[in-house]
């Protein structure tokens, strides 16, 4: 077959060339192939005629008007779909392989007769003019922090003109997440940009029958920054693209990064933040010249940051203990019938009683948990033995697997209040003291098949005795002299 670029050497040749044969045969062709193409003076591609007619009939002509049918009742059934409908209706018909022609069928009907699809309408961004921010949960990255698996999400934000981004590690999208984020990324910023643009969040934007569009709370934090609020509508992500695409270029910045790290595990919180914040810096880098241009349009920043908190005024249970956001925390039984105040921050909850801090406890995520300090109820739980068997948080009261063993001891040789009784007496020891110190004892006489009891435990921590057991592993050096010896009996 003759190509276009034969032709045009052809057509080159003939006029440096004094002989005819001899350019064709330089062209690569023929006299007589060569002499159809000078005489109509085209390329083979304009010689090629469009391909308009089948060259079998099509084995879908019968069925087609039932198929275009069930398209125009619902167009987002697929071929395939369609396809298997027609081999269980019509067995023996329709082969496998014939599922491509309907697809390619199917493709043109939805082209030329099919329903008109969404138009996305590019947008002019402006200097100053608009910010998004979304959260992107990082769990698949496979992040450790000290070997243990860190399961946290980002809050992302972006300047859509210029593209600059920086961010928060956070651990749920509630609204103390979205204040903290946004306050660190518009402190961070130096500034304060006209709009901010978020998509449907429980944390910012109410359910459709709620008369006002926001929640108070988030009203509140931008009319402080003097920040126009605004929400994509429900199921439009496109109308966030800008950090929902640098959501997907954050993380894929941030999987490199760890690639050329060599491994994923941080040492602890603060080396993770470090790494992200170096990240984040060498990703803005290139986009100076339009970061400054909105600098120079940015609105100024308050005097001060608002409170990322929650605040809560309760009232403290005869369990001494607190409801918060559906989670339970336990509290000195000192304050049990008293008022106070909880503030809920991002990642901790502070207690307040009488305008001063008397407790920080760290948050928990989700809901139906919860936080019990043994050491806040120990003292009732030693008075009243016979409430530990069936105490609706029993399991925190087991510092450790040494404590879990030492009660699990006691039940098999005492009645279970007589167990519980000689276990609280050991958990009071680590309230009142040393947890480690009667973990460490607890250890020893459990390594050494000793019997467990108060006065054994408070002997060896007062006694101060080093631990030996199970943990200190001695391996002797090996002989090499004996696989000397087998390799000589093996040559022999």
């Amino acid at each position: 077959m003759v190509t276009d670029q034969q032709v045009r050497r052809l057509f080159k040749l003939i006029q440096s060339e004094k002989n005819f044969g001899i350019a064709a045969m330089k062209a690569g062709m023929d006299d007589k192939t060569a002499r159809k193409y000078r005489k109509k003076g085209k390329l083979p591609s304009e010689l090629k005629k469009d391909h308009g007619w089948r060259t079998r009939k099509d084995p879908f002509d019968d069925v087609w008007d039932n198929i275009k049918g069930m398209l125009a009742i619902n167009p987002g059934l697929e071929a395939k779909t369609l396809f298997e409908n027609l081999q269980r209706r019509q067995p023996g018909r329709f082969a496998d392989g014939q599922l491509r022609t309907l697809q390619r069928r199917i493709k043109h009907w939805r082209a030329t007769e099919g329903p008109s699809k969404e138009i996305f309408f590019p947008q002019i961004h402006k200097p100053g003019g608009l910010c998004q921010s979304d959260y992107t949960h990082m769990t698949k990255l496979g992040i450790t922090i000290s070997g243990v698996p860190f399961d946290h999400i980002f809050y992302h934000f972006v300047l859509t003109y210029s593209n600059w981004e920086t961010g928060t590690v956070c651990f749920s999208e509630s609204f103390e997440s979205l204040s903290q984020g946004l306050q660190n990324a518009l402190w961070e910023l130096g500034g304060v940009p006209k709009q901010h643009r978020t998509d449907c969040l429980t944390a910012a934007v109410n359910k459709v029958t709620h008369p006002e569009e926001f929640t108070h709370r988030y009203q509140d934090l931008v009319d402080h920054y003097g920040i126009m609020a605004c929400k994509t509508n429900p199921s439009s992500p496109n109308e966030n693209g800008d950090v929902e695409q640098r959501n997907y270029r954050f993380k894929k910045a941030v999987d490199q990064a760890l690639l050329l790290r060599g491994h994923r595990n941080f040492e602890n919180r603060e080396e993770y933040d470090l790494f992200l914040a170096k990240l984040l810096t060498q990703l803005n880098a290139g986009r100076k010249k339009r970061f400054t241009e909105e600098l120079n349009i940015l609105h100024r920043l308050p005097k001060r940051r608002i409170d990322s908190c929650k605040k809560q005024d309760l009232k403290v249970g005869p369990s001494s203990t607190i409801r918060v956001n559906n989670n339970v925390y336990s509290v000195d039984s000192r304050l049990i019938g008293e008022q106070i105040q909880a503030r809920l921050y991002m990642e901790h909850l502070e207690l307040w009683y009488g305008q001063k801090k008397i407790d920080t406890l760290p948050r928990q995520r989700g809901e139906g948990k919860h936080k019990i300090n043994y050491r806040h109820i120990i003292d009732s739980l030693v008075r009243k033995p016979g409430a530990f068997e069936n105490y609706r948080y029993r399991d925190a009261m087991f510092p450790t697997s040494r404590f879990r063993i030492s009660y699990d001891n006691f039940k098999r040789r005492y009645t279970p209040k007589s167990a519980a009784a000689r276990y609280l007496k050991i958990l009071c020891l680590a309230a009142k003291g040393s947890e480690v110190a009667v973990d460490r004892a607890l250890m020893v006489l459990i390594n050494e098949n000793q019997e467990i009891s108060k006065d054994a435990v408070k002997h060896l921590v007062e006694s101060n005795a080093s631990v030996s057991g199970t943990d200190d592993i001695h391996i002797p050096a090996v002989d090499l002299a004996s696989y000397d010896k087998l390799l000589k009996e093996v040559a022999a």
